[in-house]
């Protein structure tokens, strides 16, 4: 056996929940910070967690994602934009990239995504989060989680790190 990533999650003011997904291939920890603690938030937290397994978020939020990974998607962005409307003006260009970047960030982090669970389909990860505090009259916030899965490569191996 090899262990290549390992991570400790502590919370002192709330709780961590896991869940493990396909047979242990997946596993997810999520660290909720919150004054009440009861069923229906472990659910909630459980259910955050079953989100993260699904879609392989990459960020808790967009006050994870740094300035590198903008400016580098920015400039990706920028260069297919150009490709596909080459007449297009900076501004035309501009708001294209803004609204990709938008979109990735949608998709990438965890509170953003749509919640896989939403009755009207529409509902974000952080609505249904805020739902439920409200329904339980507590605090909560998600503050980050991690997922691992059997077999992928560390951040080092994938560029991400260091």
């Amino acid at each position: 056996m090899n262990i290549r990533r390992f991570e400790q999650v502590e919370e002192a003011n709330g709780f961590v929940a896991s869940y493990i997904h396909a047979g242990g291939k997946i596993g997810v920890l999520v660290d909720v910070e919150t004054d009440v603690v009861n069923d229906d938030i472990k659910d909630m937290a459980k259910n955050v967690a079953m989100q993260a397994a699904a879609l392989k978020p990459m960020f808790t939020s967009r006050d994870e994602v740094s300035a590198d990974y903008i400016a580098k998607e920015t400039e990706i962005l920028t260069a297919a934009a150009k490709n596909e409307k080459p007449d297009a003006n900076d501004k035309i260009i501009e708001g294209m990239v803004k609204g990709r970047i938008n979109k990735e960030l949608k998709e990438t982090c965890l509170l953003d995504q749509v919640y896989v669970k939403a009755e009207d389909g529409k509902q974000s990860v952080s609505q249904y989060v805020a739902a439920v505090a409200k329904a339980n009259g507590a605090s909560i916030k998600v503050k980050k989680f991690v997922r691992f899965e059997t077999g992928e490569a560390g951040e080092e191996e994938r560029g991400l790190c260091c």
